[in-house]
């Protein structure tokens, strides 16, 4: 029965913690999964990490004591400890990028119920003098239709508390943590802490303005390149410098998505890419580069189909359809494009098929690398 006795709560409540801490993380760790196969599912967020932990008995206590002991006993309102504990359990969601927090959070809504909101993002930002930890805090607890499941029978009776914050929340919580005696420490130096929590707040803004901005550069590159050159008229191309703008990791991304629809080009590996493409011909445009594709790909895709063949376990993934397709454009120019090894199987084959494939090498296209 809840009481006034402090001393026989506190009791209580660290009995009940240690009876049930095995069961508490194995929970925990349920949850986790949960969460994230939730997140996973949803397919449009970048999630950082999902993690959870069972609160430290002791810093139960402490929570307790800080929030709700001295005015339940103020107003003679007898209490047991457990009930005011909502993140006992508690999972944290890591995303890149502000504005998906509330994604989140609505993305868990589709099993679990909301007892409770605290968004810190909405609290910070409505102070005009003052930075600090944002995120966004839920209380959760299973809704109904996940609650009947039977493999979630022993979920159903433990709430959490879900914690949705960016990187640079979590790194700022980490580290402000860190920072001991904040309100003995003198103005100047509290100071320099609010200037240095209003530089994260800058980060996480500036990092999602550059994700958008960069989404708007690759919408503004145009779909089609500007040349009419078909892969049944291999005609010899303009000069570069005729050709238009420069190719980029854009432009590169927009040709390379028509001729690979079902290939994820990783961002990373596509500026590296692009830029080993400068390095053998360091003013290639968008249109030549669209156009040699066009001229070759046909050839190279019935190699690799041969390649594959006499080689089940090798990789031939589109990297290496595009380095063989800019090589036969240009065995001068492109000669690095392709290892030896990879030269000599290639030119191997193709003197093994009809003189139907471009005659490329030192009367085509040549500049200098």
């Amino acid at each position: 029965m809840p009481s006034l006795d402090f001393e026989q709560e506190q009791s209580r409540f660290l009995s009940f913690h240690d009876q049930h801490q095995s069961a508490m993380q194995a929970v925990c760790d349920a949850y986790v999964a949960l969460v994230d196969a939730q997140l996973t599912h949803d397919g449009t967020l970048d999630i950082s990490k999902v993690e959870g932990r069972v609160k430290d008995r002791d810093e139960c206590i402490r929570k307790f004591s800080r929030k709700y002991r001295a005015g339940l006993e103020e107003n003679g309102t007898p209490y047991e400890i457990r009930p005011f504990i909502s993140d006992l359990i508690g999972i944290r969601v890591v995303c890149l990028y502000e504005d998906e927090l509330e994604k989140v959070a609505q993305a868990v809504q589709n099993v679990f119920d909301v007892i409770d909101v605290t968004d810190k993002v909405r609290d910070v930002e409505g102070t005009e003098a003052s930075f600090g930890y944002k995120g966004l805090h839920l209380d959760l607890r299973l809704n109904a239709a996940q609650a009947a499941l039977p493999e979630h029978s022993v979920l159903a009776a433990w709430p959490i508390e879900l914690q949705i914050r960016t990187i640079v929340q979590d790194s700022w919580s980490v580290l402000d943590h860190k920072i001991k005696y904040k309100k003995a420490i003198p103005g100047p130096l509290k100071r320099r802490i609010n200037v240095l929590a209003a530089l994260f707040e800058l980060a996480d803004r500036e990092f999602r303005q550059i994700r958008d901005e960069t989404e708007a550069e690759m919408l503004k590159t145009p779909d089609e390149p500007d040349d009419s050159i078909t892969d049944t008229d291999p005609q010899p191309a303009a000069p570069e410098s005729a050709q238009g703008s420069g190719l980029n990791a854009f432009s590169f991304l927009k040709i390379a998505n028509h001729f690979f629809k079902d290939f994820a080009f990783e961002p990373h590996k596509v500026d590296s890419f692009v830029d080993d493409i400068h390095a053998w011909s360091s003013d290639i445009t968008r249109a030549r580069f669209n156009t040699l594709m066009r001229q070759t790909i046909g050839i190279v895709k019935r190699y690799k189909q041969y390649f594959e063949e006499q080689n089940p376990s090798a990789q031939f993934n589109p990297y290496t359809v595009i380095r063989h397709c800019l090589y036969l454009s240009n065995k001068e120019l492109f000669g690095h494009a392709l290892r030896k090894v990879s030269r000599t199987s290639f030119e191997a084959w193709l003197q093994t098929q009809a003189p139907a494939a471009p005659v490329s090498g030192k009367n085509t296209d040549k500049k200098a690398v």
